[in-house]
């Protein structure tokens, strides 16, 4: 499946690279009118996915609830609208929901939308997502992450056609197509009793599966030709051609992100090349991605070529050889499935509980307690055991897409640094700091970089957090954009008006400090939840008046000649970046804390003295322009420093002000959660 040419109206383009309708996030005003959507084209082009689409033109006539699954970045979203598109409910609205990003007490306000006075901060009624899709079609992704409370009221809409807004007693009868995505093994959820067994059936009246791009090798020439096409135009390097050998080393990559991972890398080389023509050399690939290159007479099966490697191994006299190939074996079946251990034990033909107990061996996760045996003498313990070195202990890190975080990542100071210790970091992205929290509070990740809102929120809701540190005031990093030829002039014009805003992000309390400035409050605006890179192309084609944004986004779009600043954080907010983790980690491991601070502390100092060096370095791996990631990293502040009583009372007027305006759930004391080793 790839993409093709798209019609008159001109491409969006969703995160996993693809050309796309484009929907808006309803405020409580928009929900209520029909968004815009733009026309979508598809060219299937290998056979698997001309397969996919005779089953999607089968699928699409009818009102038949639908189950996608595929890996991330294989276009779950994209193949929806495609099933809209050719619906009979193409007249009306489609709208992407991500369950994953819902919080647990927000989910069913969401979904179901609430009355005025329902819980504090609902100001006014709000149509739910279900509402604004009446008459269309609803993708709820990330179908798996559902929380279970939520699951049951699901089901009940699914079976009843009807809602019931939260702090109401009434229907509201609702005509929704509803296609449901996950890459999760909803199975493997059902047995373990994540996931409800009936609303599991219910979602799944026809499923399709998709294919990753690596078992699809006829969609890559197209999709790397379409989106070399979109970045050349959107860079300005029109003469700019793929060469042969660069196409050739594509095609030979295992895509483990799929087509997400192909743009990335397209938009990386299209920044980067330095002729005319994309080389093999400037299409750049984790060596381990790529699978080797084979003659004719050279053998295919599997044993032949594993028996080939373990001779140049021990020719090589490589130590450890049997630990190291079955610890390399598990782990990558292990992060191929993305933590999934039902899905990693299938795919190398072991009982889960058998792939459990590898994991435990290498570290990944803590073994199962096993219950004492009573005994009438304590044998000793072998001397191997004794003095057997403990197996290394993943460190999740969670990090965005653009931060110090991001920085400390490229560097890779930290991993050989932390392997001294014993452990191994691994990275885990997200979209915004609110994901970040509320990953730290189920303990997915043991540290995470974040700005003033989310721990704030988090406290609030109850995830239990340290202030570790905290880097110096930036308050020039996070602004309201306008377009250039926006009537616009101060803030107070944005009376009445639309604001892009990540909610309960950073920029959540900049816009809220704003407005106060100038006799305003939130109420005086329209709010649209929107994720970052969306909203850029929102404010442009004037779905949005302004967009509240923090660096380095907002440097690149400073650069642009087709947006100004309205006004920035100076004089308004500090615009802190905090350093959190768990109380548990931070009791059992403060000199690892001290090193991660110290990391990033180094990589701050690094990209803010080192600012041209750094973004050239860097320009790649963010994905944004020289110019541009030079000028973030010019504001950029640094030091990691310890709380002081001046960062804990700043901190301390950001939770004030949430829970004055009504948008905190209870009230927090920052003092209480810092560090005490800080």
């Amino acid at each position: 499946m790839a993409v093709g040419p798209v019609g008159a109206c001109g491409p969006g383009l969703d995160t996993a690279g693809y050309a796309q309708n484009r929907v808006l996030a309803f405020d409580p005003v928009s929900r209520n009118r029909k968004p815009t959507i733009r026309a979508t084209a598809m060219v299937f082009a290998d056979p698997r996915s001309q397969r996919l689409q005779t089953d999607l033109d089968r699928l699409a006539p009818s009102d038949a609830t639908v189950l996608i699954i595929g890996e991330t970045g294989t276009g779950k979203e994209l193949v929806s609208r495609y099933i809209h598109s050719r619906s009979r409910r193409v007249g009306g609205p489609f709208v992407a929901v991500n369950c994953g990003a819902f919080t647990d007490s927000l989910a069913e306000a969401e979904l179901f939308g609430f009355e005025k006075g329902a819980f504090t901060g609902a100001l006014r009624t709000q149509a739910g997502w279900f509402e604004a899709a009446n008459g269309g079609t609803l993708l709820l992704d990330e179908i798996g992450d559902l929380p279970p409370a939520l699951q049951v009221k699901l089901l009940r809409v699914l079976q009843e056609r009807e809602v019931v807004r939260v702090g109401s007693r009434t229907p509201i009868p609702v005509d929704v197509r509803v296609i449901a995505a996950t890459n999760v093994d909803l199975e493997a959820a059902v047995a373990a009793k994540r996931f409800r067994e009936d609303l599991y059936f219910r979602l799944n009246v026809a499923s399709v599966r998709l294919d990753p791009l690596r078992d699809r090798p006829g969609d890559i020439p197209l999709l790397a030709d379409h989106f070399l096409t979109l970045h050349k135009a959107r860079l300005g390097r029109p003469d700019l051609s793929l060469g042969t050998d660069a196409l050739r080393r594509l095609e030979r990559c295992a895509w483990p992100g799929n087509i997400r991972q192909l743009e990335n890398v397209l938009h990386n080389a299209v920044l980067l090349a330095p002729g005319p023509v994309i080389g093999p050399a400037d299409v750049r690939l984790p060596d381990d991605s790529l699978r080797p290159t084979t003659t004719d007479d050279e053998p295919q099966d599997l044993e032949t070529r594993v028996q080939a490697l373990v001779a140049r191994a021990i020719a090589d006299g490589e130590p450890d050889l049997h630990e190291r190939v079955v610890r390399t074996l598990v782990r990558s079946a292990f992060d191929l499935a993305h933590g999934n251990q039902m899905r990693a034990a299938d795919s190398l033909g072991m009982t889960r509980n058998a792939f459990r107990t590898q994991l435990a061996h290498l570290g990944a996760i803590a073994p199962r307690r096993r219950a004492p045996v009573t005994t009438s003498r304590s044998p000793s313990l072998p001397a191997s055991t004794a003095t057997r070195p403990p197996p290394l202990i993943d460190l999740v890190i969670g990090h965005q897409s653009f931060g110090t975080s991001r920085i400390v990542k490229t560097r890779g100071a930290l991993e050989r640094r932390l392997a001294e210790h014993g452990h191994r970091v691994r990275w885990r992205e997200f979209v915004s700091g609110p994901q970040m929290m509320e990953a730290l509070g189920r303990g997915e990740v043991e540290f995470v970089a974040t700005g003033e809102a989310p721990p704030v929120f988090a406290q609030a809701a109850g995830v239990p957090l340290v202030y570790a540190g905290y880097d110096p005031p930036a308050p020039s990093a996070e602004a309201l954009l306008v377009r250039n030829d926006s009537p616009l002039r101060t803030t107070a014009d944005l009376r009445g008006r639309t604001v892009a805003l990540h909610t309960g992000s950073n920029v959540h309390y900049f816009l809220l400090r704003a407005l106060q400035a100038h006799g305003l409050t939130l109420n005086d605006v329209r709010i649209v939840h929107m994720q970052p890179p969306a909203a850029l192309d929102a404010l442009l084609d004037e779905l949005v008046d302004a967009w509240a944004i923090w660096d380095p986004l907002l440097s690149s779009a400073q650069i642009r000649d087709d947006t100004r600043v309205l006004t920035d954080g100076n004089g308004l907010v500090p615009n802190h970046q905090f350093y959190l983790t768990n109380p548990r980690f931070a009791a059992r491991h403060p000199q690892l804390l001290a090193i991660l601070l110290d990391e990033m502390g180094k990589a701050g100092e690094y990209a803010a003295h080192h600012a041209a060096e750094a973004a050239r370095a860097m320009t790649g791996d963010f994905g944004i322009a020289a110019p541009a990631l030079e000028l973030a990293f010019s504001r950029l502040t640094y030091g990691a420093h310890p709380l002081d009583d001046r960062a804990v009372r700043r901190q301390q007027a950001v939770a004030d002000s949430f829970l004055a305006s009504g948008l905190l759930a209870a009230s927090v004391s920052v003092r209480d959660a810092v560090w005490a080793g800080a």
